[in-house]
């Protein structure tokens, strides 16, 4: 993997934070008044109906959702007509994914009969599937021998053209792996190993090109289709003839114990094969989801290689490891891949849902039940919905929710700007559950940091740093009792209880607002109530923000 990926993976994340504290900037703490939601008062009432009129041509299926909130059904169904009109619209440009989103959302908010009207949902989800390399093609025979899966793989060639360093020019390129999943020439690899070819800041020249298993002499132009850059997934295509095709599998297939083996070009080594087990199955080291770890030993060249079971089928997309750890290395789930490429194939960047919320599995015991809200931004979808800190998700999308990863799963399905259904237990009770509508906008590049943006910092500290904070005093602003303390935070870990004083110092971030650091002033009570000095800090973005 590149330099870059091995530094991500260290085995603290923090350790590198201290490197970070050079290029911080203090900041103010936040100061935002909270909004009003009650549409029982007229003038809320009727800017909200103000606010729905404006965004109705732009946006319908936001239009929608909000309208139904209010719950005022004359502007309602004059919603779902705006938006029953754009999605034939979709259909007729060939925009399926698009279309696909107006059609849940339609359904979502009660109105599938105009969506039924438009084209029925067997005929919908055919055409949104409908030429997806992956998906939508045959199954391929099984070989013979493992090795003779190798054909199906490529060496990904990226030339950056000549870099000046010192006063001297040196050729820069990028070398992965990738692997063919379409007789049409698509070829899934990492987006880290594209990535100067779409990020936005590179500048000069960049060209792909794919080297074949069975003639490593000649270099073949490609191009990118689509990226994730999230999952670190891209989809290429070129117009070579395709040896073999890869199968891709299911997540039911592989357990911890499995043999894997993974199919790449380690250090521009073509046509090298490992093999080993897979070690854990839940590491979390995406923001919205886990990833396999197997022991099949990956270097740099191997990113975007397919791990594949016993049978040649793909279980995972081989995309980083540790250089200072042998036999610690990772797969992106198969599961990931599959749920991006109707998106993927499509075109441009993968862009994933958000509903402004942080939260934990809830559990009673060793069972699983749902996912707690341990807190809402203002202003989000949630809180729009009414739900609030403590509440219970165990319903999204009409797909039943036990823990975070369920709920992780749903999202992922999705597109920002759907809307999608919700049932929760109000403050935990089942005796109180309630359903709502919740509409998907995009997730920010740093959860963290818009919530610190969004809210007073008392309420904003809970999602960064696992404690809700109280105002102590009404004439120094920074002093605070500590109401809540989440187990296993970085509250909790630096030994924050509830009811200790403290007043907040410094607040610093780093240039891309990736991490926070916060000093602190307080007697902590595990401490002997002595004054002490305490650092904190944090990154910004998690799988714990949804």
């Amino acid at each position: 993997m590149t330099k870059k990926y091995a530094g991500i993976f260290a085995l603290s994340t923090f350790l590198a934070f201290s490197l970070l504290v050079c290029a911080c900037k203090t900041s103010p703490l936040p100061s935002k008044p909270e909004e009003n939601f009650d549409y029982t008062q007229k003038d809320v009432h009727d800017a909200e109906v103000k606010r729905v009129y404006e965004m109705l041509q732009n946006n319908p299926v936001e239009a929608l959702w909000r309208a139904t909130i209010l719950g005022d059904k004359a502007i309602s169904d004059e919603c779902a007509g705006y938006a029953r009109d754009a999605l034939a619209s979709h259909i007729e440009q060939k925009d399926y994914v698009e279309a696909w989103t107006f059609y849940n959302s339609l359904g979502a908010a009660g109105y599938g009969d105009l969506a039924e009207k438009v084209m029925d949902k067997a005929a919908m989800r055919k055409f949104y599937f409908d030429g997806v390399p992956g998906i939508s093609g045959g199954t391929q025979p099984r070989l013979e021998k493992i090795s003779d899966y190798i054909q199906g793989t490529v060496t990904v060639w990226v030339d950056l053209g000549i870099k000046v360093q010192n006063g001297m020019g040196y050729a820069a390129r990028v070398i992965g792996s990738g692997f063919f999943i379409d007789p049409r020439g698509y070829i899934v690899t990492n987006h880290h190993v594209i990535e100067e070819l779409v990020n936005p800041k590179s500048s000069g020249y960049g060209k792909v090109f794919i080297k074949m298993a069975e003639n490593s002499d000649q270099r073949i132009p490609a191009r990118v289709v689509g990226y994730d850059s999230v999952h670190d997934l891209a989809l290429l295509k070129t117009e070579a003839k395709v040896p073999y095709v890869f199968n891709l599998g299911a997540q039911s297939q592989l357990s911890v114990g499995s043999v894997i083996y993974a199919i790449g070009s380690p250090l521009g080594l073509e046509r090298t094969l490992t093999s080993g087990v897979v070690s854990s199955s839940d590491r979390k080291l995406f923001t919205t989801g886990s990833v396999v770890q197997i022991d099949a030993a990956v270097n740099s060249g191997n990113s975007g290689g397919p791990c594949i079971d016993k049978n040649g089928i793909v279980q995972g997309v081989v995309f980083a490891g540790i250089a200072s750890y042998q036999g610690l290395n990772f797969a992106i789930p198969i599961e990931y891949l599959k749920q991006d490429l109707p998106i993927l194939y499509r075109g441009g960047e993968r862009k994933f849902p958000w509903i402004g919320a942080y939260g934990h599995t809830a559990r009673a015991g060793r069972v699983n039940y749902g996912l707690e809200v341990q807190y809402i931004k203002p202003g989000s979808a949630m809180a729009r919905a009414g739900m609030k800190a403590g509440d219970v998700v165990v319903s999204l999308d009409g797909k039943k929710v036990s823990s975070l990863e369920n709920a992780q799963d749903i999202l992922r399905d999705h597109v920002p700007g759907t809307i999608i259904s919700c049932s929760y237990l109000e403050g935990g009770s089942y005796e109180a559950q309630k359903e709502c509508l919740l509409y998907l906008s995009e997730r920010p590049k740093n959860p963290g940091y818009a919530v610190y943006q969004g809210d007073m910092v008392q309420n904003s500290f809970t999602a960064i740093f696992g404690m809700e904070l109280t105002p102590s005093s009404a004439e120094n602003s920074k002093t605070y009792l500590v109401k809540r303390v989440i187990p296993g935070s970085a509250a909790d870990e630096n030994g924050f209880s509830e009811n200790d004083p403290l007043t907040i110092g410094r607040i610093q971030f780093n240039d891309d607002k990736s991490a926070i650091m916060v000093a602190f002033s307080t007697k902590n009570r595990r401490n002997g109530y002595l004054d002490i000095n305490v650092g904190m800090q944090a990154m910004l973005d998690s799988p714990y923000y949804f």
